[in-house]
């Protein structure tokens, strides 16, 4: 099963039609995809992973397996309540904690913010595009998520070290996330992440070429009418090496009141007899374009 690869450098030629429709494909059928040519700066995204790699090794590894985590894995039992994985979570937007996290190095919280400043103009562009394959205002996304303050923008940092008995515990357990989109710059070694679809768990590749790999939350799907959708998704343990995750949330801000999209709901408590009698009249036309009537007139603007 290959997972969906969106080139955005696409999206500004002949191809763009193609690209537009392979992305409403990717959101709709799958809710992953990978981008290629997305404009982040690659060294910049390598320098992130690079001081990503060694705050760990400084300041997180002896801590995560002298963890109750580690020592209750030496039982020999399955753990099902807990995760192998060591984390820890920076806000970016609309109020920043990084300079708060006294043990990240100034080089690592300067990349960072150079990195999220590039990263929010892709989730931007990305919320825009989806919009136009939903046929909604391009804002509209943008719009939902702010709330009083702007969008929330967060990341969550986590490594999942090597593990000695990886049937016995998940990476991260089985779920889907709650937010709206997610940007993933990961690993491009180590394995682990994997996603559900058409009853199967697919593999999700490391991130060779620098790739980033997307995905949609609820949020989305809520706003979409279940157009889009929120996948389930798991962090397999893994017995050969560690496995970094580097996932920024573009989330709603959290006063954000998110509902479907009006221009996608069908038409609400429409009596059947009236249904009727405009059908009569309409048979042979788009189906679409009846229901928006029936829609106008539920809403007096007929």
């Amino acid at each position: 099963m290959e997972i969906p690869v969106i080139d955005f450098s696409k999206l500004e030629g002949e191809k763009r039609s193609e690209t537009m429709a392979l992305l409403h494909e990717a959101c709709e059928k799958w809710g992953f995809f990978m981008i290629e040519n997305h404009g982040i700066d690659i060294e910049l995204m390598e320098k992130v992973k690079n001081l990503m790699n060694v705050h760990y090794d400084d300041n997180m590894k002896d801590k995560f397996y002298d963890s109750e985590t580690a020592k209750t894995l030496q039982k020999n039992e399955v753990i099902k309540e807990k995760d192998w994985e060591s984390t820890f979570f920076v806000r970016h937007r609309p109020d920043s904690n990084i300079n708060e996290l006294d043990r990240l190095s100034h080089d690592l919280r300067k990349a960072m913010d150079k990195y999220i400043d590039q990263l929010i103009g892709l989730a931007e562009k990305l919320s825009q595009l989806m919009c136009d394959n939903l046929g909604i205002e391009k804002d509209h996304i943008m719009e939902a998520f702010s709330g009083s303050k702007g969008p929330s923008v967060g990341t969550k940092v986590a490594i999942y070290p090597q593990c000695p008995r990886p049937e016995l515990i998940r990476g991260l357990r089985e779920h889907t996330d709650a937010g709206g989109i997610i940007l993933l710059l990961q690993d491009d070694q180590v394995p682990g992440l994997e996603f559900y679809k058409d009853g199967k768990w697919v593999k999700i590749p490391p991130s060779r070429n620098n790739r980033i790999f997307i995905n949609t939350g609820d949020q989305v799907e809520i706003l979409s009418n279940g157009i889009y959708k929120s996948a389930l998704h798991r962090v397999l343990a893994m017995k050969d090496g560690k496995r970094l995750s580097i996932a920024t949330f573009y989330n709603p801000a959290g006063d954000a009141m998110i509902s479907p999209a009006s221009k996608l709901l069908l038409p609400d408590r429409v009596r059947f007899q009236d249904y009727l009698n405009f059908y009569t009249k309409t048979k042979f036309g788009d189906k679409g374009l009846r229901f928006q009537s029936l829609k106008n007139m539920s809403n007096g603007q007929m």
